[in-house]
């Protein structure tokens, strides 16, 4: 059999707002990849950067969904159905909303794939697939190795995704990929990932973790073997990390040059609201936090969530003087989505202030990151209004030399040099 394996775009949902430039390589595909192994005939292609060949004889089409992305999915598996291509739709958006995404497929796949995908396979070729495939969550990549041969003359981003974990502990209110995992957490076998790294020749790594220091000594006992690979890593981490001196030390003699961290807001009230637990535990420390990870060296990629019960266009114009007085590396606004499942989804459900027919996945008039609810403190278009220039103030060029002053990081060696000036020249041109 022909298995065809696709990444879909947001479509039409990035009009109006450009998303930046340079894409990353898409972990779930080359899993899936190596799951189907040699035994099939694979081809793989990344609506963000090619055509799709939908004229292209193939058995079966594979898609991995998010919310951004539903939408130009279901387009996609339209088309493949129409030529009579089963179509096998799996990722985040199906799990939380599998009644749906059953409309626009053969069959799904609800959680993780490794658990069931041999069975898939095997219903495939006897034509005899299952409308839905419930797998529960394990250990993440037993017994499968990516096959990052499907990424050969794509243009992606010098760094390779890889996973040390899946899933995290915490169980904050508008997080969809928490309520995916039913707030558990999972890692792989050390030495899978160690062997996975020396195979590969891994040497620039972005680990796509949810929250990679959930389990510290597990992570600890990680970091130890993977010293002597002489590898330079990123990854997602909550800020309660910076309480164990051991973990951190640990995590520079490894290669750890930053860590993207969800700060979200700098209003007590609103970590709360958001049940960020780790945040609301070192609020008052946040000056503390910094300096803990500048000590070390570390590049800080912050991400926050605009548009709250709390929030007021004052309020996020502090949030973004926050954000270049930190001198944060990189700082990412996000307007509050309200995913569906989530605790914030049906709070505003409940108080009707879902815009776009409750379904902004779906949405025609949706675009990437503009409010998709009416929020308490200023009209929905303020709102998307605001997020736009908060990104775009803080990618200005008085921002970007100013932040660029910190010798601790930004100047303390050559390759955090080059990494600054490339990834802010980069979100600076697709922020304004």
């Amino acid at each position: 059999m022909k298995i065809t394996l696709i990444k879909p775009s947001m479509g039409e949902l990035a009009t109006g707002y450009q998303i930046a430039k340079g894409s990353m390589e898409p972990l779930a595909l080359a899993i899936l990849a190596g799951l189907i192994g040699d035994t099939h005939k694979k081809v793989f292609y990344d609506d963000r950067l090619e055509n799709i060949p939908f004229d292209e004889p193939t058995d079966a089409v594979c898609i991995t969904v998010d919310s951004f992305s539903a939408r130009r999915s279901y387009e996609i598996a339209r088309i493949y159905r129409g030529n009579g291509v089963k179509v096998i739709l799996g990722g985040v958006h199906v799990t939380l909303l599998p009644e749906e995404a059953m409309q626009y497929s053969d069959a799904i796949v609800v959680g993780d794939a490794e658990p069931v995908w041999k069975s898939l396979m095997t219903d495939l070729e006897k034509g005899k697939l299952k409308k839905i495939y419930q797998a529960d969550f394990v250990a993440p990549q037993a017994g499968c190795f990516p096959d990052r041969s499907i990424f050969r003359g794509k243009k992606y981003l010098p760094v390779s995704m890889m996973q040390y974990s899946r899933g995290c502990k915490f169980k904050c209110t508008f997080c969809s990929v928490s309520k995916f995992f039913n707030h558990s957490y999972q890692t792989r076998k050390i030495d899978d990932v160690l062997y996975e790294i020396e195979k590969d020749q891994l040497k620039t790594i972005l680990f796509v973790d949810d929250n990679m220091v959930t389990d510290k000594k597990g992570l600890k006992d990680f970091l130890r073997e993977l010293k002597p690979l002489k590898v330079r890593w990123a990854s997602q981490s909550s800020i309660d990390m910076v309480k164990d001196k051991e973990l951190l030390r640990l995590m520079k003699d490894s290669g750890c040059i930053g860590n993207l961290i969800g700060f979200e807001s700098i209003n007590i009230h609103t970590l709360k609201w958001f049940k960020k637990a780790p945040n609301i535990k070192d609020f008052n420390q946040y000056k503390e936090v910094l300096e803990v990870l500048r000590d070390h060296g570390f590049l800080t990629w912050a991400s926050f969530m605009i548009g709250n019960d709390f929030d007021t266009l004052d309020t996020i114009e502090r949030t973004v003087e926050f954000a270049i007085k930190s001198k944060f590396t990189l700082a990412f606004f996000h307007v509050l989505m309200p995913y569906p499942g989530t605790e914030v989804f049906e709070q505003f459900r409940r108080e009707n202030r879902l815009l776009f027919e409750n379904q902004w996945w779906n949405h025609p008039d949706y675009r990437y990151n503009h409010a998709a609810f009416t929020p308490k403190l200023m009209t929905a278009d303020d709102l998307t209004e605001a997020t736009i220039k908060a990104n775009e103030d803080f990618y200005s060029v008085a921002s970007i030399a100013h932040r660029a002053m910190d010798t601790s990081t930004h100047l303390s060696n050559l390759v955090n040099m080059l990494i600054y000036a490339r990834l802010n020249h980069m979100l600076k041109t697709t922020s304004v």
